[in-house]
């Protein structure tokens, strides 16, 4: 959707995200930054589409730490400036934000966290609401897409009224829902700024500091006030019973209502941190229980708890504590209804006609073609009959988890990789393998790199390169040339890095070329020290969206065929499957190159020449 072109008035069915990259615009935002990361990734993919057409600055930053402290200096020039990132791209940037409350803000300053409740892609399910109370700055929650782009527009207002940073917090659901959204007006962009000198207010040392956080704990006072007269805050209904919620729990508590005729008070909480006390407290005032639903931790639950006990209000609170909704995963209308009928005594009705059929799961794979896969074979052949441990990072490289690759067996954060992987080379004697991809590489791999090299850890350092930010979309990143303006810029090479901090070993090995990656791989575990290996091939989507001409595919020879499922059983490839005894190549799924042919030890896997027709091949 071109959100550019849209005009005060016109409607889109946009997802949450475009929805946020409208507001952005509509604000009047001068710079946006961002580390792709889902459930985040459209609103850069968006704003890297139309930036320059309507004036901004739209950054690909190398982590989320730097992007939250780009746009705090577009910030402190008076410029506004939004900043975005998933749920755990937070903890990565929580140095610099926290402190940034501090400090405060001239041009307003909004952060769209996009929490992940269910782990759909992520790690982890934190709930990020927690970061507004440890940072003490506001917080909004919206529902629908149109909230997401209204609320957005309302925080920079807020933000430049307390002169502090706003957390815009949407789920998952949220991001990736589609909606309705009418276009607004929009307020012009100013690009230039000026900073204004005040080191005593800018410059964190212990002293300044002190006074700072006296300082943000006033505005937060006045943060209250204006959480009572939130226009996002509001009660539908009348009834006895009352039901507090927010954000996307919002959405399912009235289909809920609705659908069950449900005789209640619904206190949808828009501004979250600061909870509106005196709202709260008259929302509950008289009523004998009220529900409380939200998804992940009772964080509003508990918020109830401490208001109902200071105001002295005698009502019965239900919700996670009481063990009537659970704590972990994202919500639905059944997960809603079960928890709400529960405590009226009622039952929910089934819905529809249950399939007697299961059908099989169809865990995620690496595509057809991915280099990924031809390194992992790779390794695992040059290695093999070793005791190897491969510690791995985020990325697409993780489904090395996936039978038969199973070539991740430790896991933490972005970066964690090489870390671990020291650790892991100074308490066994086990061989150390740790892969990471070129993206996650320039976020967080290079100061584990230096560590390992600082304290003469033995291991090899695998770097994926496939030329791209994949998992989330293709974005670029500082080994791609291309800035998120879309711009040519200096390429930077892992290869250059790792010689710069001193590694001996480094190879660049296109792991398409199995017998190559296997040599590359024997003398890397040969070496002492720290071994780095480039691997880089690009990735299968990017090579088929380049247009290039058209690859041959493979097929199976039966003849030469031994059935030995080397193909099958170590390389994995979805495009090769067996039917009726027989191994086969799916020629939609093939992309042609040609990796299974080198594992072949039979050399039964044949390039299929253009415009022949093979009867009884596979």
């Amino acid at each position: 959707m071109d959100i550019d072109k849209l005009k005060e008035g016109d409607k889109a069915l946009l997802l949450g995200n475009e929805a946020i990259a409208l507001g952005a615009i509509e604000a009047g935002v001068a710079g946006a930054t961002t580390y792709p990361g889902t459930p985040s990734s459209e609103i850069g993919n968006t704003l890297f589409r139309v930036a320059r057409n309507v004036g901004m600055y739209f950054e690909f930053s190398v982590n989320e730490k730097v992007a939250v402290e780009v746009a705090a200096a577009a910030s402190a020039s008076g410029l506004r400036a939004l900043t975005f990132m998933k749920h755990v791209g937070l903890n990565v940037a929580s140095d610099a934000f926290i402190t940034l409350a501090y400090v405060g803000v001239r041009g307003g300053f909004v952060l769209v966290s996009a929490d992940d409740p269910s782990c759909h892609s992520s790690q982890n399910e934190q709930d990020n609401r927690y970061y507004a109370v440890l940072a003490n700055v506001p917080m909004l929650e919206p529902a629908t897409p149109q909230e997401a782009k209204d609320m957005l527009i309302y925080a920079y207002d807020l933000s430049e009224d307390l002169e502090l940073p706003v957390i815009l917090r949407t789920t998952t659901r949220v991001s990736h829902v589609r909606g309705v959204v009418i276009a607004g007006k929009r307020r012009e962009i100013k690009r230039t700024g000026h900073f204004e000198k005040n080191p005593e207010r800018f410059v964190t040392v212990p002293a300044n500091a002190r006074r700072r956080h006296i300082a943000l704990l006033e505005h937060m006072k006045k943060a209250m006030e204006i959480s009572e007269r939130c226009p996002f805050t509001h009660v539908i209904g009348d009834g006895d019973l009352g039901i507090i919620c927010s954000g996307a729990s919002y959405n399912y508590v009235i289909d809920v209502v609705k659908e069950y005729n449900i005789d209640c008070s619904v206190l949808r909480i828009g501004m979250t941190h600061p909870v509106p006390e005196s709202t709260v407290r008259e929302f509950i005032s008289g009523r004998e229980k009220v529900i409380i639903v939200e998804e992940l931790e009772p964080y509003l639950e508990k918020e109830v708890y401490y208001i109902a006990k200071k105001y002295g209000c005698d009502v019965e609170i239900l919700g996670k504590i009481s063990g009537h909704f659970p704590r972990n995963f994202e919500y639905d209308n059944d997960v809603v209804a079960d928890g709400i009928l529960k405590i009226l005594g009622r039952t929910r009705e089934s819905r529809g006609l249950q399939s007697k059929f299961n059908a099989p799961l169809r865990p995620p794979v690496l595509c057809p073609g991915c280099p990924h896969r031809a390194s992992y074979y790779a390794v695992k052949k040059a290695l093999r009959g070793k005791d190897v441990i491969f510690s791995t990072d985020i990325g697409c490289y993780t489904l090395g988890i996936q039978h038969p690759l199973r070539t991740a067996d430790y896991l933490l954060c972005m970066g964690s990789s090489i870390g671990t992987g020291c650790g892991f080379s100074k308490a066994t004697e086990q061989v150390v393998v740790s892969f990471i991809g070129d993206s996650t590489f320039f976020h967080a791999g290079i100061p584990g790199m230096i560590n390992a090299i600082y304290n003469k850890a033995h291991l090899i350092y695998i770097i994926l390169d496939n030329r791209t930010t994949a998992m989330t979309g293709h974005q670029p990143h500082p080994g791609t040339g291309i800035t998120g303006m879309g711009e040519d810029t200096r390429q930077i090479m892992p290869e250059d890095i790792a010689k710069a901090v001193g590694v001996e070993y480094v190879r660049v090995v296109n792991p398409m070329k199995v017998d190559e990656m296997v040599q590359a791989v024997k003398e890397a575990s040969e070496h002492k020290g720290v071994s780095v290996i480039v691997a880089r091939a690009p990735c299968a989507l990017l090579e088929a969206r380049a247009k290039r001409e058209q690859r041959n595919k493979y097929y199976i020879d039966q003849d030469l065929c031994k059935r030995c499922l080397v193909c099958v059983n170590q390389f994995a490839c979805p495009a090769i499957y067996i039917d009726n005894g027989q191994v086969m190549i799916d020629s939609v799924l093939c992309v042609g190159c040609g990796v299974c042919a080198q594992v072949c030890p039979f050399n039964a896997i044949k390039e299929k020449k253009s415009g022949a027709i093979l009867e009884g091949k596979g």
